[in-house]
């Protein structure tokens, strides 16, 4: 059985691999964040805190990535259980803008 340190590694090198994809740049993941409780995955001002789990605890996720994240940046948390799609956490601030920008559009 795969222990939650392998299990979570892991998780973030898949996103990681997506997201270097899917933005066509290089994204790495934060190697020493685990000693410094920080976030796994930072691109630009989003700080990405990525769990790869099947019990769900959102709010304590959400905590842990709001403790790292420094004015101005914007802390979202990225998850995923077995056999299911990566699902993202995102501030409401952040929703709401998007939303704005959304209805501006049309």
């Amino acid at each position: 059985m795969i222990n939650s340190r392998t299990k979570g590694a892991a998780g973030e090198r898949e996103l990681a691999k997506i997201l270097s994809e899917e933005l066509n740049i290089k994204v790495n993941r934060k190697l020493d964040q685990a000693r410094e409780g920080g976030d796994d995955i930072q691109i630009g001002k989003y700080r990405i805190e990525v769990k790869r789990r099947e019990k769900l605890q959102p709010d304590k996720w959400v905590e842990q990535v709001e403790q790292c994240t420094a004015v101005g940046e914007i802390g979202v948390v990225a998850y995923r259980r077995n056999g299911k799609p990566w699902r993202w956490i995102v501030p409401h601030e952040w929703m709401i803008e998007k939303l704005r920008d959304d209805i501006d559009d049309k």
